[in-house]
């Protein structure tokens, strides 16, 4: 079972981490610079991808971080 991706997004004047598909944040901080943190800790530790929203929901970077579907030759 592949885990979870990784979402950081706008919750009211903070920032959430949510699990893909997850209706409830699992850890909400007041900068995303502290929520980018957290994300990159659980999808390090679940192998999985982190994808960063910017203030209007739309994606605006994501790395991954051991799930990495199209991994660089050489």
């Amino acid at each position: 079972m592949a885990s979870k991706n990784q979402h950081v997004v706008p919750h009211g004047d903070d920032w959430a981490v949510k699990g893909a598909g997850n209706r409830r944040a699992t850890s909400v901080h007041p900068t995303q610079r502290e929520a980018i943190g957290a994300a990159r800790q659980i999808a390090i530790k679940n192998r999985s991808e982190m994808l960063v929203h910017d203030q209007r929901g739309r994606i605006r970077g994501r790395n991954s971080y051991g799930n990495d579907p199209h991994p660089p030759k050489g």
